[in-house]
């Protein structure tokens, strides 16, 4: 009774600080669309101003459902989301115009796939339940892309990641991405109370790794990296290494895993280096751009020059010259945010992108009791984190690119949708009712 009584006394504030987070990624909208309007005086506002429209309009339906069907929700992640997503339609109406009307759709989707996930109260015990069915529905989809894939650009040689159904394009890689941490998060949790049952964990409190115990949940996570080696997908290949590390070290409390992980992970990059045309390029631009600057390497050397025009403060929206940059408003729209918002930017960007880690590690920590939600809790959050420490990383010259994209910003229907469904099973996750969604 105690505890009601203090979520119910909460409730005002949790409103309020959701509602001011809101308000103020909203003015920031404002301001930048009103800039680029003043500055493009010839545009269609109509087509201009939508997306802005849209993005309030997802903002006001998506906080009052929450409000209405998750009352306990954490108040931080949703704005967060709402407003790296704005930002990104922000950069994408400046940088490539003709992409805003697509990815506004594709927002508005993607909200409603986050409300879907957050509202549903059998998700999560669909998602334990049925682990081995989703994820070969989701190895399915991927294998598929072998046969079918297809590249939205049409160029010749590029990956072929997708898989078209009619003028719709979608990416298997990032759904299965969220199954697999379903997965893992599943069979760990299964696996905790039959080794302490059995005498295997240590301390009472940590899983033994016997090969009983890992052996499955290994052979279905290579089965998934496997076929995006195949595929040269090989960004997400080491997400999906980093989530399997994390979790794996949290169920277990064995710090060799990191160490060994870390390692193998090592290992693999040389022989990928050594095997992997397109591995072997991108090592070579990461550690000496400059003698390619005008050919292969010309596309992190521009992301370069961005980031040292941006400064401090930044050029300001539209006085940049980002569009040098080829394929700027997806894999590089960092370098973008850089040269035009600068050096503030970049920090407000990260600091957003930390702050939605920390709120789902505050999720995890406060399931503790409950394996499965924490675990999915932490995987999900690991997701976003190490998506975004690979790109900015590539971008930045301080890691080889890989490819993926910057969640919530980058231009790409399949990474937003994926990126929203994560938030919205965090917001479930947040809430007490996620005590119960388990077990009926």
């Amino acid at each position: 009774m105690l505890t009601m009584a203090a979520q119910k006394a909460d409730s005002p504030r949790r409103w309020a600080s959701e509602s001011l987070l809101l308000g103020v990624s909203a003015a920031f909208l404002v301001v930048n669309f009103l800039a680029l309007d003043l500055l493009r005086p010839g545009l269609n506002r109509l087509s201009h101003w939508l997306p802005l429209v849209l993005w309030g309009t997802c903002a006001v339906v998506g906080k009052r459902l929450l409000d209405r069907k998750l009352p306990g929700h954490d108040p931080v992640i949703f704005p967060l989301a709402m407003f790296l997503s704005g930002w990104g339609l922000v950069l994408i109406e400046r940088l490539a115009p003709n992409f805003a009307d697509r990815q506004i759709l594709w927002l508005v989707l993607s909200v409603g796939a986050m409300l879907l996930a957050a509202a549903l109260p059998h998700l999560l015990r669909w998602l334990r339940n049925y682990r081995y069915s989703l994820l070969v529905a989701g190895l399915g989809l991927l294998a598929g892309t072998i046969v079918l894939g297809t590249n939205p650009s049409g160029q010749a040689g590029a990956p072929e990641l997708w898989l078209g159904f009619g003028p719709i394009f979608v990416q298997p890689s990032e759904i299965l991405k969220i199954i697999l941490a379903a997965f893992l998060a599943s069979y760990l949790a299964e696996q905790y109370p039959a080794m302490r049952a059995a005498g295997l964990a240590s301390e009472g409190r940590r899983l033994g790794l016997s090969p009983r115990v890992v052996g499955p949940v290994l052979l279905m996570w290579g089965l998934s990296v496997v076929i995006l080696v195949w595929q040269r997908d090989l960004g997400t290949a080491a997400l999906f290494f980093v989530v399997f590390l994390v979790l794996l070290y949290i169920a277990s409390g064995h710090s060799l895993i990191l160490v060994s992980g870390g390692l193998l992970l090592l290992i693999a990059g040389i022989i990928a280096y050594r095997e992997f045309s397109v591995v072997r390029l991108r090592v070579d631009i990461w550690l000496n751009p400059w003698p390619e600057a005008d050919a292969r390497a010309f596309q992190i050397v521009q992301s370069l020059l961005a980031f040292a025009a941006g400064g401090i403060f930044g050029q300001g929206v539209g006085q940049g010259s980002p569009v040098y940059i080829p394929v700027v408003h997806s894999d590089f729209v960092f370098a973008a945010l850089a040269e035009e918002w600068g050096l503030l930017g970049i920090v407000a960007a990260l600091v957003c992108i930390l702050a939605l880690f920390t709120r789902g590690l505050r999720i995890g920590i406060q399931q503790q009791g409950r394996p499965f939600q924490a675990l999915l809790a932490v995987g999900l959050s690991t997701l976003l984190a190490a998506q975004s420490l690979l790109i900015t990383g590539g971008v930045l010259k301080v890691l080889p690119l890989t490819g993926v994209t910057l969640p919530f910003m980058s231009y790409g229907g399949s990474s937003l949708l994926a990126s929203f469904i994560i938030v919205g099973l965090l917001l479930r996750l947040s809430t007490p009712e996620a005590n119960h969604a388990v077990h009926p």
